[in-house]
């Protein structure tokens, strides 16, 4: 084990023995701190040690070529004083080495959602963001102030501030099953606390009686056949569009004039009652053979329909109703109901609201409807007797 005085000057005019592939240069000032040198010219620092076993142990500092002497001189006495605390370098190293990478706790994330989430798909594209920018980053180089930047860029580039909130809880979320998990670096949550500011992303259009008559009309002569029956049904029953693309024939009962939905997005199943009108459309629907689906996917009749996009933006465009989402006539079907003097409860039972408050959207509704009777009433009793 020879020693010598290891030096900048030292190190660069060091060899190998002759006759041997290795030499082993320790210093002679910092404990355990190593030059090896190979026959086949190559070198690297080391600091070799004793662990808590007594068993001997090396951490490498790196190859002659790529740091200086001083800089690895000083990174051996740093290892050296965290030997003599008690640390051993080696476990510290492969600690940090089994800190895995964003792209490998979203994978995780990911494959958890899948189990149980109605909307994984969803929570996969919004994922997607996140990957681009942090996949290749270890989750504990993940540091709050870098991420609330990110997510503001996110807003520059245009993304709807709803779905930058999505993202930031998406992101927040993997480390939230990382920490249950006990996966290394997960312990510190860098999305938690960073500020978002205030969403109002409630967006409510409701058709006037008119609007909707233009819409029906638009929707017939669309060159998609099942638009109709969909753009129809949607008003009368204030479903939701996945919902009603969904059902099945088995599920549909034109005695009882109800629609069965196993499950909705708040989870729990519900009838949805079909109005006269409703059943007259299902009746006049063509039902393929084979088909189980009241809207069966045109090139695969097992499968349903699963988007009306194309011929729903041609008609309401149409009609007249540019920046109208479909989703809105479920917002005009309910309103319909409010202003015939249905009350809210019963409103709110039809839809499948799981709580009063998800209804209560609709109150300024009623308060017309309430308004229309009282001055009916002041316009009665100014009638001449």
């Amino acid at each position: 084990m020879p020693k010598a005085h290891l030096t900048h000057a030292f190190a660069l005019n060091a060899q190998c023995e002759a006759g041997r592939s290795r030499s082993d240069w320790y210093d002679e000032s910092v404990t355990g701190f190593v030059l090896e040198c190979r026959s086949t010219g190559g070198k690297t620092y080391y600091l070799r040690y004793p662990d808590a076993a007594g068993r001997q142990k090396q951490h490498k500092i790196g190859r002659y070529e790529d740091i200086s002497f001083a800089t690895a001189k000083k990174a051996a006495q740093r290892l050296r004083s965290e030997v003599v605390m008690g640390v051993n370098p080696a476990a510290k190293k492969a600690e940090a080495k089994a800190i895995p990478l964003y792209a490998e706790l979203a994978a995780m994330h990911l494959a958890d959602a899948e189990l149980h989430q109605r909307s994984f798909s969803t929570t996969r594209g919004y994922m997607k963001h996140i990957l681009k920018r942090w996949g290749r980053t270890r989750v504990s180089d993940i540091d709050a102030r870098a991420v609330a930047q990110w997510l503001a860029t996110k807003r520059d580039e245009g993304l709807a501030p709803a779905t930058v909130i999505k993202i930031k809880a998406i992101f927040g979320r993997s480390y939230e099953l990382g920490m249950r998990w006990g996966i290394a670096g997960c312990d510190r949550n860098p999305v938690r606390g960073i500020q978002s500011k205030p969403l109002n992303n409630a967006r409510e259009r409701f058709l006037s009686t008119e609007e909707a008559g233009r819409l029906i009309t638009a929707a017939d002569r669309s060159r998609n056949p099942l638009l109709s029956p969909v753009v129809g049904l949607l008003l009368l029953t204030g479903m939701r569009v996945s919902e009603l693309l969904a059902m099945r024939w088995e599920h549909v009962d034109l005695i009882g004039r109800s629609m069965y939905v196993p499950t909705s997005k708040t989870g729990r199943s519900r009838y949805v009652p079909l109005a006269q009108a409703a059943v007259t459309i299902i009746e006049q629907m063509q039902r393929i053979e084979g088909a189980v689906f009241l809207f069966p996917s045109p090139k695969v009749p097992a499968k349903h329909l699963t988007t009306i996009k194309h011929g729903w933006q041609t008609a309401r465009d149409a009609a007249g109703l540019p920046g109208l989402r479909i989703h809105d006539l479920r917002h005009s079907a309910a309103s319909f109901m409010v202003n015939s003097g249905v009350d809210l409860f019963a409103v709110g039972k039809v839809l499948g609201h799981a709580n009063v408050a998800s209804t209560a959207r609709y109150s300024h509704l009623a308060n017309d409807t309430l308004l229309a009777a009282v001055e009916a009433g002041a316009a009665k009793q100014a009638q001449p007797a």
